[in-house]
C-alpha cells in the first residue's frame, strides 16, 4: 500500500508539473452567470503559454464578435479568472470566453488584439478555437 501511495503522489506531482509547464491541453471551463457587477469569470482556464482570456460577444451563429473584456493568463492552469467588462452586457446575451496568445504584438503584457488581427490572436487546437460560450443571467 505504501508503494502504491508513493507512486500515486509521484504521478500527481508529475501531472502538476506538466500543467505548470503548459503541457496540458488548453481549455476554458465556465458557466452561465450574472454579469451585472461588470465582471465575467471562468472557473478554470488551461493555457499552453502566457496569454489572455478574451471575452467576445457572440450569438446563435457562434462566431466571435467584438471584444468586451480580457484578463491575463499564465502558462498552465488558471483558476477563477475574472475579466472586467468594458461594455454593458445585458441578461440573455451570449459571451464567448476564448484563449488568446501573447505573441505577434509590439509589447509583451499589453493586449493588442482587434477583431481579425494576428497580434495576440486566438489559439486553436485541432483547428478549433479554444473557447466556451456562456449566457449572461
Amino acid at each position: 500500500m505504501k508503494r502504491m501511495t508513493t507512486t500515486a503522489i509521484a504521478l500527481m506531482m508529475t501531472a502538476g508539473m506538466a500543467m505548470a509547464d503548459g503541457h496540458a491541453t488548453p481549455m476554458v471551463m465556465a458557466g452561465d452567470q450574472d454579469v451585472s457587477n461588470g465582471v465575467v469569470s471562468a472557473e478554470s482556464v488551461m493555457a499552453g503559454a502566457n496569454g489572455w482570456l478574451v471575452v467576445h460577444r457572440t450569438d446563435a451563429e457562434m462566431k466571435p464578435g467584438p471584444v468586451v473584456g480580457y484578463a491575463p493568463l499564465r502558462a498552465g492552469e488558471n483558476t477563477d479568472v475574472a475579466a472586467i467588462l468594458q461594455e454593458e452586457v445585458k441578461s440573455g446575451e451570449m459571451l464567448m470566453l476564448m484563449v488568446h496568445a501573447e505573441e505577434g504584438g509590439m509589447k509583451t503584457g499589453v493586449f493588442e488584439y482587434t477583431l481579425g488581427a494576428k497580434e495576440d490572436g486566438p489559439i486553436r487546437m485541432d483547428d478549433k478555437l479554444v473557447m466556451q460560450v456562456i449566457k449572461a443571467n
